[in-house]
């Protein structure tokens, strides 16, 4: 048994009345939870799965879920997570991909589509419903052999945010997990050193990715409370700020707009001393109206599934010391992590200043430099600025157009509440710049004429949007980022394609 699946044992002995898990308003008790555990350990066993065979996990974020993740940890297999919010069918592929041993999952995600490829597989199937499990009828037992890919050592395979296309599988190793994540649960946002009993844990997102893990994993090997979304709302993450007064939270970069448009009342988020995101970049205005309205600092991140987590921050400590003077930047690096800016073209490292890519060396995830998409800017003081992403560039006839500039753009119309800009294909000018837009409450629609001559007044006539679209609420990955796949589509369903 490796240290991750000690620690998660050890959480699971706690046979007592003491609240662990609250969900949908109602607390599961610690005695509850190492019941159901328990149960889900028995199925896997008296499934007769081969020793290692790995574990495909069907997420959702509900109480029943939490439960069954901890028993898996416990249970020393690889895991191999998929995200339930796709079609059957993507269900379907993914677990033939994947062949596992075990598929654990909610009893909506067996549709007969999910059924006929665990059977393929020799796969058996644990229904997790409410907080209890039981075997899937028909597939109580596992004749699936080992994939070749199996890995040595076991891993958590989590899945990256899928904003840019389907979400990719990225391993994460139990060591490394018991390592960093399940360790002292301090934030490095600012908060109580200690506190004579901690503040439950809020997830929100879900458990298939980075963000879900780090929600998830240290509040429960602590054993620590932890509530339970199914999915971020703003009332839901006020709700537990009003309820619990921490001094410290945050929520996905996309929320802080969400957050100003529903107009939470100042006194609502009086306790809190500081407010953090990252994950994506935020738009210096909204940081900016952010702070102005509660007088709240927000401390921006930067991270990647691919570096285990975060590797800068914006961090209190820094905040006190150059305050405004570094605004907009995503601090700089922590826990021996290490950047560079390097040329896109060359792959030489840059001078303070210049913008490139952004490299990173995350010790969680070894000693090698990882290459990234990101543009960024370090300056002489080692702060690193954000500037877009180079792999979402449109080509407009020979001009080079990042999309954020142009939704950095659009956020300033008095009207835009958020912005999606993507490339379409074009058969004379290869791509041409589009906007999905969503307008602010209560507001009334501009036109495209206004809208075309408010970005000609900021940016050149190449980065004009050909087609505006607008929507009630911009598509999302179930991470809260924009999901620029879907943004395509719907562009291309009102405009079809011209290429």
């Amino acid at each position: 048994m490796n240290k991750l699946s000690q620690l998660a044992a050890q959480a699971l002995e706690r046979d007592t009345v003491d609240q662990a898990i609250e969900y949908e308003g109602r607390w599961y008790s610690w005695r509850e939870v190492r019941t159901l555990a328990n149960q889900i350990t028995e199925l896997i066993d008296a499934s007769e799965a081969k020793t290692g065979g790995p574990v495909v996990f069907i997420a959702r974020s509900q109480a029943a879920a939490v439960v069954a993740f901890m028993a898996l940890l416990r249970s020393g297999r690889t895991i191999r997570m998929v995200y339930a919010f796709q079609s059957p069918a993507g269900i379907a592929r993914d677990i033939a991909r994947l062949e596992p041993a075990i598929v654990v999952a909610a009893a909506r995600d067996f549709g007969d589509e999910v059924q006929a490829a665990i059977r393929q597989q020799g796969a058996a199937a644990i229904v997790i419903a409410e907080m209890e499990a039981h075997p899937l009828p028909g597939f109580s037992r596992s004749t699936a052999s080992l994939p070749q890919d199996l890995p040595a050592q076991p891993q958590i395979e989590i899945l990256t945010s899928g904003t840019t296309g389907k979400p990719k599988p990225f391993a994460v190793r139990h060591e490394m997990l018991a390592q960093h994540f399940a360790g002292s649960t301090a934030k490095i946002f600012g908060g109580e050193k200690e506190a004579a009993e901690p503040l439950p844990a809020l997830l929100y997102y879900p458990l298939g990715n980075i963000s879900g893990l780090f929600s998830t994993i240290p509040a429960l090997l602590n054993g620590h409370k932890l509530i339970v979304l199914d999915r971020f709302s703003v009332q839901g993450w006020r709700d537990y700020i009003v309820r619990y007064r921490p001094v410290a939270s945050g929520t996905p970069a996309a929320a802080v707009q969400m957050i100003l448009d529903a107009d939470i009342p100042r006194e609502d988020l009086v306790s809190l001393r500081f407010f953090s995101t990252g994950a994506a970049p935020l738009d210096p205005r909204v940081q900016r109206a952010f702070e102005d309205r509660y007088g709240i600092p927000v401390l921006l991140s930067y991270g990647a599934t691919e570096f285990g987590g975060p590797v800068t921050v914006m961090a209190p400590e820094l905040y006190a010391e150059f305050g405004q003077s570094k605004f907009g930047s995503v601090g700089k690096t922590f826990g021996g992590a290490q950047l560079r800016i390097v040329d896109p073209e060359t792959g030489a490292e840059l001078p303070a200043g210049q913008e490139g890519l952004i490299e990173v060396i995350s010790p969680k995830m070894g000693p090698d430099w990882i290459h990234t998409s990101d543009l960024g800017v370090i300056d002489e003081d080692g702060f690193l600025f954000l500037r877009g992403r180079a792999d979402g560039a449109i080509m407009r006839g020979g001009f080079k157009l990042l999309p954020e500039s142009i939704e950095r753009a659009l956020l300033g119309h008095p009207a835009i509440s958020a912005a999606a800009v993507v490339g379409l294909p074009d058969r004379r000018l290869g791509q041409i710049p589009v906007a999905a837009l969503q307008l602010k409450p209560g507001v009334e629609k501009p036109a495209s004429a206004e809208l075309e001559a408010y970005v000609r007044d900021l940016l050149l006539a190449t980065h004009i949007p050909v087609h505006w679209l607008f929507l009630d609420e911009l598509p999302k990955t179930v991470s809260l980022k924009v999901d620029r796949p879907a943004v395509i589509s719907l562009f291309q369903e009102a405009f079809g394609t011209t290429d």
